[in-house]
């Protein structure tokens, strides 16, 4: 059924009837936009997970061993600050 032949089946109903129809069909709308929105939701969710562990694999060079952050561990046993 066309939008056409829909308004058109419209018009034989009474105002009461109308206002019916239409309330369902916006519920019947909101429905699909929540649904739309927890979809939308969790790909965002899963997106943002994909960024975060792309970007821990990136840096785990510099966390282990002989990588960038570790190269300051031989200093973890002299003194930092001594007073005289």
């Amino acid at each position: 059924m066309t939008q056409a032949e829909i308004l058109q089946e419209l018009k034989k109903l009474t105002p009461t009837e109308r206002l019916t129809i239409i309330e369902a069909a916006l519920r019947l709308v909101r429905e699909d936009l929540q649904q739309v929105g927890q979809v939308e939701q969790s790909l965002a969710q899963t997106e943002r997970k994909q960024q975060l562990t792309a970007a821990a694999e990136a840096l785990f060079p510099d966390y282990t061993a002989g990588g960038e952050l570790t190269i300051f561990t031989a200093l973890d046993h002299e003194e930092f600050h001594t007073e005289e």
